[in-house]
């Protein structure tokens, strides 16, 4: 396994360009299964979740073409399979996404129970009870959801009982081409989910709502070829402005959407950087001062995401002050506490909650990932520590941060990858 040798103590500065967003490509590379003719999606970017959804859907008959500009081209009329095999499903969550797309347009599906992230449950329990709402004949056995459709879905009410980002998007998808009208409540309100929303009205779909708790989707009859964008990555940018604001430097994201971050600029401001923002640009400055401790609740969308939880806690270790970070999304995602306090940090666990007593400096040490988000949290303690660091399980970081260490590398960070296979 390829491991990330990191010498720390260094302030970044410079100019750091945000690539597609893994969670909002996962769904727009899905949903062209839904379409009698050929979706180009661009800025799509080069990750390894990016590749194993691309070979379930190859795995099913679909036609994947890339380019090298971050362009794919998708047409799935040449599909010849409704199932997603388990070897490449079980390595990612996601895949379960194929689901509600393929009871729609082909009327049945076979998809192994997903993986991914160890970070708590996240059951799909509500995907399948809401697509039998829609109509769908639903078994689960040895592993496996096998779903069937007697003609087309069929429009309905649903209320989530819980905000399910992966619940909405496919159940956004299967209702495009239901007969009738689906209103969909207690929706997630993502950017993730809008951009989905936006490339199958692209497609030809009747959806309003997307962005709000309550979206309405009035079923056609066929959805046709488009072209659309991927989103620039919201977690990606909030990483490498912590990156600035954790080594007390100044960082510039391109090709960002500072609408999308309200939450998390804010928390940075509170920590003490200079913000500006532009268009298509966000500014971070730290001056060189040590953060201040600050406070927060994940919770979804616009509230402060789960997934900047384990970087601020990172940032967090080095603050001037005492912060609480509570939890409320998974059950599991402080993996990356025992790792964090390798490098010298003083954090307390008690249930949902972390305490965190800042540190003026961490030490490097050798660390193990163990999940995405946690891995960046340990590249931000490493770029701060004094030291070199040595992070293993690098493959976690490679399902979500494109070119990481030439990007961080062009901000002035001394680190290098050592793979396993060459011993260098």
């Amino acid at each position: 396994m390829d491991k990330l040798l990191i010498t720390g103590g260094r302030a970044l500065s410079g100019d750091v360009r945000i690539s597609g967003a893994k969670n909002a490509a996962l769904p727009l590379l899905v949903a062209p299964l839904l379409a009698d003719g050929i979706v180009h999606i661009g800025n799509v970017p080069h990750l390894q979740d990016v590749t194993t959804i691309l070979q379930v859907l190859g795995c099913m008959g679909v036609t994947v073409t890339m380019h090298d500009n971050n362009q794919v081209e998708i047409d799935a009329r040449t599909l010849t399979s409704a199932v997603a095999p388990y070897e490449l499903v079980r390595t990612m969550r996601a895949s379960i996404l194929v689901l509600g797309p393929l009871l729609a347009r082909y009327g049945e599906a076979t998809v192994s129970l997903p993986g991914g992230c160890a970070i708590g449950s996240r059951p799909v329990d509500q995907h399948l009870k809401a697509l039998e709402k829609l109509g769908a004949e639903i078994r689960v056995e040895n592993g496996n959801v096998h779903g069937k459709v007697n003609g087309r879905l069929k429009g309905a009410h649903l209320v989530f009982d819980m905000v399910t980002v992966g619940g909405t998007e496919n159940i956004l998808m299967a209702a495009t081409l239901a007969e009738g009208t689906t209103i969909i409540e207690n929706a997630a309100r993502e950017p993730e989910i809008v951009n989905l929303a936006n490339i199958l009205i692209a497609m030809g779909a009747d959806i309003e709502g997307a962005g709000s708790d309550r979206i309405v989707v009035r079923g056609v009859e066929a959805l046709h070829g488009c072209q659309h964008n991927v989103i620039p990555d919201r977690i990606e940018t909030g990483s490498y402005l912590c990156a600035g604001a954790i080594t007390g430097g100044r960082v510039r994201t391109t090709a960002a959407d500072p609408t999308q971050l309200d939450a998390v600029l804010l928390k940075l401001q509170e920590a003490g950087a200079h913000i500006n923002t532009g268009a298509d640009w966000i500014d971070l400055d730290m001056q060189g001062r040590r953060p201040k401790a600050v406070s927060f609740r994940t919770a979804p969308h616009p509230a402060f995401p789960t997934d900047m939880q384990a970087q601020f806690m990172a940032l967090n270790t080095v603050s001037t002050g005492v912060s609480t970070i509570s939890e409320t999304i998974f059950e599991n995602r402080f993996m990356h506490v025992p790792e964090l306090s390798r490098f010298g940090a003083k954090i307390a666990v008690d249930g949902h909650t972390a305490i965190i007593t800042g540190v003026e400096k961490l030490m490097a040490a050798p660390v193990m990932a163990t999940d995405l988000r946690a891995s960046m949290s340990l590249v931000l303690a490493g770029l701060a520590a004094e030291g070199s660091t040595v992070i293993d399980r690098l493959y976690h970081m490679d399902r979500g941060y494109e070119r990481l260490e030439e990007k961080l590398v062009g901000l002035g960070a001394d680190l290098r990858r050592i793979s396993s296979r060459s011993g260098r």
